[in-house]
């Protein structure tokens, strides 16, 4: 997949040139427009962590494809990635709400947060993006829902992960998707997209 991550950055060129750009490498590497999960994920792993990388690779896909088809086409991808990159925080935290909340319930449980938390510390420990956090990912759940979950009721809005994130930098740091742990730095094809 192509170097779309870096994409529509507004530096050193205009932004429909970039776009432009963006898009014949989307192509060169999806010619056929789509990308589904299975191509999605052998392209993530190859450029992350391997197998290490699966599951997290899985639920990207998943919060990537906004309409639910199955495929991610361009105009997702681009909006996501566009957001991802110079979107606000409370726009990424929404992204991230997304990430979490598996089901699409418009909540996230405990046993959602603690898989992604999960995938997400066993790809990056592998990739070796992070040093090992000295909290385990249920104790990081765990502290988690200790500070969001302000009503009690074993889940988490979309309301309070984000006004919580915003009140609590560890938490922000946490949860905000950040391109760069999700950069890949090749491909089968020797370039990059997510």
């Amino acid at each position: 997949m192509g170097q779309a991550a870096t994409l529509p950055c507004r530096k050193g060129g205009t932004y429909v040139s970039e776009l432009y750009e963006c898009f014949r490498k989307f192509l060169n590497e999806c010619p056929s427009g789509l990308i589904t999960l299975h191509e999605f994920r052998r392209h993530f792993c190859n450029g992350t962590a391997g197998k290490e990388s699966v599951e997290y690779a899985e639920q990207i896909f998943r919060t990537l494809d906004n309409n639910g088809d199955g495929v991610v086409d361009f105009r997702e991808y681009v909006t996501a990635i566009s957001m991802l990159i110079e979107g606000t925080t409370v726009e990424k935290l929404r992204w991230s709400f997304k990430l979490y909340d598996k089901d699409k319930d418009g909540a996230i449980t405990r046993s959602e947060m603690l898989e992604i938390m999960q995938a997400v510390y066993k790809m990056s420990v592998a990739a070796c993006l992070t040093k090992p956090d000295p909290l385990t990912a249920e104790e990081c759940t765990n502290r988690i829902f200790v500070r969001l979950d302000k009503d009690n009721n074993a889940i988490i809005s979309q309301e309070e992960f984000i006004e919580g994130a915003l009140n609590d930098e560890w938490i922000r740091e946490m949860l905000e998707c950040d391109p760069k742990t999700v950069k890949m730095e090749r491909s089968l094809k020797g370039n990059a997209v997510l």
